[in-house]
């Protein structure tokens, strides 16, 4: 039994804090009334919710775009529709089977059935995660400075060493793996320049929607406020940030940029949805990459 708890300690935690952050959350859509909730929602035109899916299509290019030069610079010869498949594959499966299997092992596990070198492969995951973690970092400032008196003012103020302690804990691990790709800084400088698409796009679909529902703010503090939201989500504590995602962007938006709760709800709700859409395509090449995974877990 304790070598049972010991194997899936971290799983069951997960699971319990992401069980909990989901009450939380229904709480909260109760406290503020799934009719008001549902109007927002009905203020969002057609026009832009197409806009929005537009602007997640180009996200998800992007960071397929962003893996892939880490992946030619690092000597893997994979045209751009493989590389664009196994992201897509990674991201269903980061979304849909998060308590089984993970986005990057997933990746990996395509790339290597393709045939291609597993440790230049791993070495550019750790490079891709590494990369799209600086790139919110550079809005981190931004959404600091418009929350200080919000995070250091109150209880809340106990939460911010935890989630920066996660991020200096990942670079340190994952520095050493990225020693190709500094001897590369061009390829560095493109895969980040792909990263700051994706964020563009997904902070203006935060913007769209905000403008829908009455209450606009400055670009700049959604992308700060994102950027906070994101380094939350880093503590180990919910599956892939579900429930925590939603209940960290709703108390940012309604406690510093003055959105009403509902809004501010309204809107974590429609990102999380996207995010579950725009990953759809990848259940295609999932089912060959997971029996191919167990395969080489038996071999082993």
């Amino acid at each position: 039994m304790i070598d049972w708890w010991l194997r899936n300690r971290r799983l069951i935690l997960q699971l319990a804090g992401t069980l909990l952050a989901i009450f939380l959350l229904y709480l909260l859509l109760k406290g503020e009334g799934w009719d008001e909730i549902l109007v927002a929602l009905q203020t969002i035109s057609l026009l832009d919710l197409a806009l929005v899916a537009g602007f997640f299509a180009i996200s998800r290019f992007a960071t397929a775009a962003r893996w892939h030069v880490l992946l030619r610079s690092g000597g893997v010869d994979i045209p751009f529709r493989e590389t664009l498949s196994l992201t897509f594959t990674g991201l269903f499966a980061s979304n849909f089977l998060p308590t089984t299997i993970g986005g990057d092992a997933v990746r990996l596990a395509g790339a290597m059935q393709m045939g291609f070198d597993r440790a230049v492969c791993l070495a550019s995951l750790a490079a891709d995660r590494l990369i799209g973690m600086f790139g919110m970092s550079v809005a981190a400032p931004l959404g600091l400075s418009y929350s200080w008196g919000t995070l250091f003012g109150s209880a809340s103020a106990l939460a911010v060493p935890a989630f920066l302690r996660r991020p200096l804990d990942f670079l340190k691990r994952t520095f050493s793996a990225c020693s190709l790709w500094l001897k590369k800084p061009g390829a560095l400088f493109l895969s980040l320049a792909f990263t700051w698409i994706h964020m563009l796009c997904l902070f203006a679909s935060i913007s769209v929607f905000v403008r829908d529902l009455g209450t606009p703010i400055s670009f700049w503090m959604i992308a700060g406020l994102w950027s906070l939201t994101y380094f939350v989500t880093l503590i180990p504590i919910s599956i892939n940030g579900l429930g925590l995602q939603e209940l960290s962007f709703t108390f940012l938006m309604s406690n510093v940029a003055g959105l009403s709760p509902q809004n501010s709800l309204t809107v974590a709700i429609l990102i999380r949805a996207y995010f579950l859409f725009s990953s759809l395509p990848g259940a295609a090449l999932l089912p060959s990459t997971l029996a191919d995974m167990a395969r080489q877990k038996d071999k082993s």
